[in-house]
């Protein structure tokens, strides 16, 4: 199955149309490495916070780009 992260804004909307390209991954590590080196890049986007997906099935989330302050 394949593994996904939806991008959403804060209040859970999914975010669309930021230039962002969906990333598919064949593991979950795969796709949390990924995150971990570009959450960055996400945030500077505009997408506040991620859900891993596992095909359709939500694994886990939402889970917040923003630093604890």
């Amino acid at each position: 199955m394949p593994w996904t992260w939806r991008y959403e804004k804060a209040d859970g909307a999914v975010v669309n149309g930021l230039g962002l390209q969906d990333a598919i991954f064949a593991s979950q590590g795969d796709a949390e490495s990924w995150l971990g080196e570009n959450w960055r890049a996400l945030l500077e986007a505009g997408v506040d916070q991620v859900t891993l997906l596992d095909d359709e099935r939500k694994e886990y989330g939402p889970m917040s780009l923003h630093p604890e302050a």
